[in-house]
């Protein structure tokens, strides 16, 4: 029993002493924020594929037809609604009960209104223009173009589901998109729920 006590002793001696010389150790390396050691190039494949996995091109990327059926049109991926594509008839009355896609999953009708897509391209009717605070209130607060004082962002945006995603991913995300292809389009704006019914 002395001789199992004195290992024990010698043991929690051992263990109290190598943890007092690593904490003492100058050569010990300090943590470091990931953000400051991720390379320019890191940030946006992180965000790239981000952005791959989260569904973006299901809603902001035009679509063409595949051998497996509707795909992201990847020489306009992200650019949004395209603002030549008109929307097709609906009868109000579905609007009670039906939310609609168009063909090409960039426009959408509900009880809200008619919402379109926006263009996420680095262009400048994308978010060329924008800060990187803007896009983090956009997708924290639901704010459109991240400013304050401006519409909520509109159904079916899932900005509630996004706003949970750790800074550094939303700056990844955005790293992405400001590197994108620019492309030139203009989506159009949101229609009103009583400018619909008025048709």
């Amino acid at each position: 029993m002395k001789k199992l006590f004195a290992t024990i002793i010698l043991l929690g001696s051992f263990a109290t002493a190598t943890t007092i010389i690593s904490c003492n150790n100058q050569n010990d390396t300090k943590p470091v924020a990931v953000g400051s050691t991720i390379s320019k190039d890191s940030m946006i494949k992180r965000g790239e594929y981000l952005v791959t996995i989260m569904g973006c091109d299901d809603c902001h990327s035009p679509k063409k037809l595949g051998p497996h059926g509707p795909e992201p049109d990847m020489d306009k991926r992200l650019s949004g609604h395209p603002a030549d594509m008109p929307l097709g008839n609906f009868k109000q009355g579905d609007l009670k009960s039906w939310i609609l896609f168009n063909q090409n999953l960039t426009a959408f009708v509900g009880p809200w209104g008619v919402s379109y897509a926006a263009n996420l391209t680095s262009d400048d009717t994308g978010i060329g223009t924008w800060s990187e605070k803007q896009f983090m209130k956009a997708l924290r607060e639901g704010k459109y173009k991240g400013m304050d004082n401006s519409r909520p962002l509109l159904p079916p945006m899932p900005w509630p589901n996004f706003s949970k995603a750790s800074d550094e991913d939303l700056k990844a995300i955005f790293s992405y998109l400001k590197s994108t292809k620019p492309v030139n389009n203009v989506v159009p704006a949101p229609i009103a729920p009583q400018t619909l019914a008025s048709k």
